[in-house]
């Protein structure tokens, strides 16, 4: 496994902005303080259509652009990937490189599969996987120079030459797959961990354990072995969930309110929280946190559950991150 350096990251609710847990100011106040802070490296956003509605993933990472000037922008999981057309995507997301002048970075993912975004815009749920394989295939070839000659079996583009064309060459692309094994099972598991490995640019995940980390690891680096790709500067990333109080009880509590109102009441589930969710005192939140760091995690992307923004941030980089061991 890589030993990078430990890349700070931070996960803005583009989605909270639409139930009163942030404002569209403050995303981008807390993008700029992050980067002025010295100690995030980037700011991410997440990204859903119809099925969890939120302020649109790359108009919040192009205004985020305008008001930053050194952190990389990503979507931390591209849910809508499946549904978008990769004709459409590769010239928004050249732009918002062009904006950013080299900054992006596209997460992608296959997305929760809910029948009513994917029939809005004519997707079956078994085309997911296959979408997203055939669109990061396209992309590429979209944003490289030479003629676009791709037939293929959901988009046929001959005889193409699209602009704009992004700084970056090309910009880099992740996956982010989180399947829980008891539910989906090994060989489900190892089929997505083969596409991380052969397709990805790094890797984004949700909580997990470092026995379940090291077993999808190896699935990525033997199928990289296999195509001879090179690991060598493959980030892996969590997409971690963070509140930090003095009182444990009620950043618990926040915390809980925040899933309820993001997610859903029925998720996370509580086994899921208490490897996702680093919450408490700082000490408390340095210790799980410091879990994912020596599981193999290189970009811890924060998310914090919190209607204060701008004080967690103020909290971690004071309170936290002093106590944590960094390779």
């Amino acid at each position: 496994m890589p030993r990078l350096t430990i890349r700070w990251g931070i996960s803005l609710p583009n989605r909270g902005a639409l139930f009163g847990l942030t404002n569209v100011d403050e995303l981008i106040e807390t993008a700029l303080l992050a980067e002025q802070s010295g100690v995030f490296e980037s700011v991410w956003f997440g990204d859903s259509l119809i099925h969890k509605p939120r302020l649109e993933a790359i108009t919040m990472l192009a205004a985020a652009a305008t008001q930053t000037k050194k952190v990389r922008l990503g979507t931390i999981c591209m849910a809508s990937f499946p549904v978008r057309h990769p004709v459409l995507l590769a010239i928004q997301w050249a732009s918002l490189d062009q904006i950013s002048k080299g900054r992006s970075l596209l997460g992608v993912c296959i997305g929760g599969g809910h029948e009513g975004e994917l029939r809005a815009f004519g997707i079956k749920p078994e085309e997911r996987v296959g979408r997203m394989k055939e669109g990061i295939e396209l992309l590429r070839q979209i944003w490289s120079d030479a003629e676009v000659r791709h037939r293929g079996k959901y988009y046929n583009l001959e005889g193409y030459n699209i602009v704009p064309k992004p700084v970056q060459k090309p910009p880099p692309i992740w996956i982010a797959v989180s399947p829980d094994r008891d539910q989906a099972g090994d060989i489900v598991v190892d089929r997505a961990m083969r596409r991380v490995g052969t397709m990805a640019d790094g890797y984004i995940t949700m909580g997990v354990t470092a026995e379940e980390f090291a077993k999808r690891w190896r699935v990525i680096a033997q199928a990289a072995a296999e195509v001879g790709k090179d690991l060598g500067n493959f980030e892996t990333a969590i997409h971690g969930m963070v509140n930090i109080k003095d009182d444990k009880q009620a950043a618990y509590a926040e915390a809980k309110d925040y899933f309820n109102h993001y997610y859903g009441p029925a998720y996370p589930p509580e086994n899921l929280i208490k490897i996702w969710l680093a919450h408490g005192p700082p000490k408390d939140c340095a210790r799980l946190i410091q879990e994912w760091i020596d599981m193999g995690i290189t970009t811890p992307v924060l998310r914090f559950t919190s209607k204060d923004q701008t004080g967690q941030v103020r909290r971690f980089i004071h309170e936290v991150l002093p106590l944590l061991r960094l390779k």
